[in-house]
């Protein structure tokens, strides 16, 4: 009978010691690799080396861009801003193991810009996500409100459509 509670006891001490897998935590070299990708955002290096090659981005949109497609749309993007970045303060990264054992990160973060021809600046909360694979990005998702852009850029757009059928008429008077 000692020896049944001896037995019960280490296997009870055992177990009690093993250790258990993380599946949440703010702390990895995912988060890591996370912070990177957006440092090389802030940077304006879409060089993307985390990014499996068959990585597929979602940006407010069920529709995927491909890596080659994500560069192209960056670069279509800054050309409205004279300034833009993800802002150092406020951000928010976690790390989750889920039940079918993918890894996912989510970062919360600020952005801001200044439209190039304006010079607002717009601030704006961004939620995005990153699937891991061997160590790899395969999936990304991004998640914010564009409102205040767009009907900046409409207004720009409106004012130069505008100002261009005025000069055209004024040619054409003369």
């Amino acid at each position: 009978m000692k020896k049944l509670i001896v037995l019960i006891c280490a296997l009870t001490v055992a177990t009690a010691c093993q250790q258990k897998e993380t599946r949440y935590t703010q702390q990895s070299p995912e988060i890591d690799a996370v912070k990177k990708l957006i440092a090389d955002y802030n940077a304006m290096d879409y060089s993307m080396e985390i990014m499996a090659d068959t990585a597929k981005t979602y940006f407010n949109s069920k529709e995927p861009i491909s890596n080659e497609d994500l560069m192209a749309y960056h670069k279509q993007n800054d050309a409205n801003y004279s300034k833009r970045a993800f802002l150092d303060e406020d951000q928010e990264y976690e790390m989750v193991v889920t039940d079918d054992g993918e890894t996912w990160v989510n970062c919360w973060l600020d952005w801001e810009c200044t439209i190039a021809k304006t010079g607002k600046v717009v601030k704006m909360p961004v939620h995005l996500t990153y699937r891991f694979v061997d160590g790899m990005i395969v999936r990304q998702l991004g998640y914010w409100d564009p409102t205040e852009i767009v009907l900046e850029l409409q207004a720009i757009e409106q004012k130069e459509s505008e100002a261009a059928a005025e000069e055209a008429m004024d040619d054409a008077e003369s």
